[in-house]
């Protein structure tokens, strides 16, 4: 009896070794489908085709004065010079790779000092009483980079940025608007404009 069992076991052990290369077989060629179809002709499809359909967008809707990038739509970089309106402020310093909030509840004693500080600063910035100071010019979005204002928050830099360049109010005032974006499909979100690129149309207005 065990000579039997023993003599089967023999007998189909080649054919189970067999088997078990081709399952190995077909999992390695699965594997390499899934990792060479999936893992990079699908994304390389994906980057291609975003690339014919949202150009602007798939190069980081970066904003170009004379073919040169000044920098991208969709991150807010801070300007020095009295001449440009300037952004709200950045809990990562404007810095891409470092793109947080300030993590501080409303509550917490710091933030309201860090408030009241950048309020005084502001007001005397713009030739304004602090309490006509937006709160979004004092205050820091969830992610530090928001590009955008509302057109709240540029109208206070309207008589600055004006006498900066030697222009009429009426002419600022006129880029605000034609810069100012409505909430999204009519609905979502509140007008707003975005800082570079209202930055850029005053530097080919002058």
């Amino acid at each position: 009896m065990n000579h039997a069992i023993a003599a089967s076991a023999s007998h189909d052990s080649p054919a189970r070794t067999i088997d078990d290369r081709s399952t190995l077989r077909a999992s390695v060629g699965f594997a390499v489908v899934i990792l060479a179809g999936f893992g990079f002709l699908y994304s390389l499809a994906g980057a291609g085709l975003g690339r014919v359909l949202f150009p602007h967008q798939a190069t980081g809707s970066m904003v170009e004065v004379d073919g040169t990038p000044r920098g991208s739509a969709l991150v807010a970089q801070p300007f020095v010079d009295a001449r440009y309106f300037q952004p709200r402020p950045s809990a990562g310093n404007y810095d891409p790779m470092a793109a947080a909030g300030s993590n501080l509840a409303r509550s917490n004693p710091d933030l309201r000092k860090r408030m009241d500080e950048l309020r005084q600063q502001v007001a005397q910035r713009e030739g304004i009483a602090p309490a006509q100071v937006p709160a979004e010019l004092v205050t820091m979005s969830g992610g530090g980079m928001d590009p955008h204002l509302s057109p709240e928050g540029v109208r206070v830099q309207i008589a600055r940025v004006a006498k900066a360049r030697g222009l009429s109010e009426a002419q600022v005032n006129a880029l605000v608007a034609g810069h100012t974006e409505p909430a999204t499909f009519g609905v979502l979100g509140r007008p707003r404009v975005n800082v570079l690129e209202l930055n850029v149309a005053l530097d080919r207005a002058r």
